[in-house]
């Protein structure tokens, strides 16, 4: 299983407070991942703050947009790979994002990872995409997928949807990667189905672990029932995390966090904090390894975007460290011995 973090790009107000991240800690944190061994450094996508965060702060919050943050990271950076958690694909225009994307990968040597979502603030498409507000973004949204899946792949394109059209369009270069890794996010059963008809792969945010588990054995199921192979379809939760020397003081973090009023604010199911505690990273290292190991158990591939509920950078950094150290390298150790006995053929 792969381990991903979070570049904080648009989490201001939301998990962390205002001000965070400055340009030079993203440049900074994206070559500590690479150096630790990570796997991937992944970005967020917002325009425009929730009431409560206008509410709760007075200056605003900085949003940095994510495809040119992992332009930057991937200058400075060899092999680490980038991606989006997730990319709100309505807020923006597919042909733009073809060319800015198939750019990256080939700038990058092919390490972009493509998450897309729908998106969840209604305030950000009443200020930024006022053509968009109140209609229907899931129909939108499957139009890009489409578009997004021709352009990187055909010569000539030539679409006809009802939001978008292009006519005998040649977008070069493609993206290095073929398939490309288009890994697209949702919660429900749509997005599930949405994955296996336009995507590589599912990237749903936190749900209960039991409830995780019944979801990536249905996407396995209809992923072949469709024709897919079901191994090749890439499982990358998007999960939260805050260590602590004590369960105790791990929770009370927690708790005390931005990522509760966050999450409360969210219009989807299974808010109460104590309930995403249990199903995130949250704890002392040894509980946290424990979830780790389930979730590997259940189907994940990739825990992708791994956001740490934090004040500070330097809390960030703090965090970043000891997860590799007590948590992803453990993990990797155990494995390493684990393939190392079946290979001598005990």
């Amino acid at each position: 299983m792969k381990f991903g973090i979070a570049l904080p790009t648009g989490m201001e107000g939301l998990i962390h407070p205002i001000p965070f991240f400055s340009p030079g800690d993203f440049i900074l944190t994206a070559q500590i991942a690479e150096r630790l061994g990570y796997d991937s450094i992944w970005g967020n996508d917002h325009y425009a703050p929730q009431e409560y965060v206008k509410q709760k702060y007075q200056a605003p919050p900085s949003f940095y947009e994510v495809l040119t943050v992992l332009s930057a990271a991937a200058s400075v950076t060899s092999h680490i790979e980038l991606g989006t958690a997730v990319l709100v694909l309505p807020m923006r225009e597919p042909v733009v994002v073809a060319k800015q994307v198939a750019t990256l990968d080939r700038l990058s040597g092919g390490r972009v990872l493509l998450g897309v979502g729908i998106g969840a603030y209604r305030e950000e498409f009443k200020a930024a995409r006022p053509d968009v507000f109140g209609k229907n973004r899931g129909s939108i949204f499957e139009e890009e997928l489409e578009l997004l899946n021709l352009l990187f792949t055909q010569d000539s394109v030539t679409y006809e949807g009802r939001f978008f059209q292009t006519h005998d369009l040649s977008l070069n270069p493609k993206p290095v990667q073929h398939p490309f890794p288009l890994l697209v996010g949702g919660h429900q059963l749509q997005g599930i189905t949405r994955a296996i008809n336009f995507g590589q792969g599912w990237i749903p945010g936190w749900r209960p672990f039991e409830e995780l588990k019944e979801w990536i054995e249905i996407l396995r199921v209809k992923a072949e029932e469709a024709g897919r192979d079901p191994a090749s379809m890439i499982v990358a939760p998007q999960l939260s995390c805050l260590l602590g020397k004590t369960q105790e003081e791990a929770e009370q973090r927690y708790m005390n966090s931005g990522m509760v009023q966050h999450r409360r604010s969210l219009a989807y199911t299974g808010r109460d904090p104590m309930l995403a505690m249990e199903n995130n990273l949250v704890g002392t290292p040894e509980l946290v390894l424990e979830k780790v190991e389930f979730l590997d158990r259940i189907g994940a591939d990739h825990l992708a975007c791994i956001t740490f509920c934090v004040e500070s950078v330097s809390a960030y950094i703090e965090q970043v460290h000891w997860f590799q150290e007590d948590v992803m390298k453990p993990y990797r150790k155990s494995h390493t011995e684990g393939d190392s006995v079946r290979g001598s053929g005990e």
